[in-house]
């Protein structure tokens, strides 16, 4: 018996519309991103006391929210959020958003230490994102024209 090969070709395989389709998600992730970052900018306030465990953090020289950025990551068609890990700021923003122990530098200059803390957890990526679920199916609605 002889195989017969059957090709379906759909208005979505066009070339043009993967193009334009691959476009509409990368503005719309990118802008969903854009969103979850600026409240959790938002959420961080500049202080020189710390926050109470559950709440934000606090950041003292403003490090934490000035390398907050989101990203669109093509391999795996999503995007990323969070801070990018500075020398400065180590595991810091992990332990802030879990909770745990760290490594913290004590003291000024030519008098510097090192001593572990244990830290509650002070979240601000999660409820950012928590607060912007419902906008994220938004950035996609008439993303392709």
């Amino acid at each position: 018996m002889d195989q017969i090969k059957l090709t379906v070709q759909t208005f979505f395989d066009k070339p043009a519309i993967m193009k334009q389709m691959d476009v509409a998600r990368r503005k719309a992730l990118s802008k969903a991103g854009a969103f979850v970052r600026r409240d959790a900018r938002q959420s961080i306030r500049k202080s020189r006391k710390s926050s109470e465990p559950g709440k934000p953090p606090r950041s003292h020289q403003g490090d934490l929210k000035r390398f907050l950025f989101f990203s669109y990551d093509p391999a795996a068609e999503s995007v990323v959020v969070g801070p990018v890990r500075l020398t400065k700021i180590g595991a810091a923003p992990q332990v802030l958003e879990h909770g745990g122990s760290t490594t913290i530098r004590t003291g000024r200059r030519g008098r510097r230490g090192k001593r572990a803390v244990t830290m509650a957890a002070r979240p601000f990526m999660g409820p950012a994102l928590e607060k912007n679920k419902s906008k994220i199916p938004e950035a996609f609605l008439n993303s392709v024209r």
